[in-house]
């Protein structure tokens, strides 16, 4: 799950080297830290949050599948 958010964030922005994921175990769910340049975040968040909620709905598609939950942060 880390390497495929990783992979689509990498593929969005100009600075992939800027790029981490970190995981964390919550009470029920895993959550995902991503962070970019901050040149970078319009292009994750995109036009009215429509690329970042895309994301989102992508990845829990994803975990869905494998039974697991999940949560993605965009920080900065």
């Amino acid at each position: 799950m880390k390497e495929l958010l990783l992979y689509i964030a990498q593929n969005l922005v100009e600075n992939p080297d800027d790029v981490t994921v970190t995981e964390k175990e919550a009470e029920a769910e895993t959550v995902y830290e991503l962070r970019v340049a901050q040149s970078d975040m319009g292009k994750i968040i995109g036009r009215q949050g429509k690329v970042a909620k895309e994301i989102r709905i992508l990845m829990r598609s994803v975990a869905q599948r494998q039974g697991k939950r999940i949560r993605i942060d965009i920080v900065d």
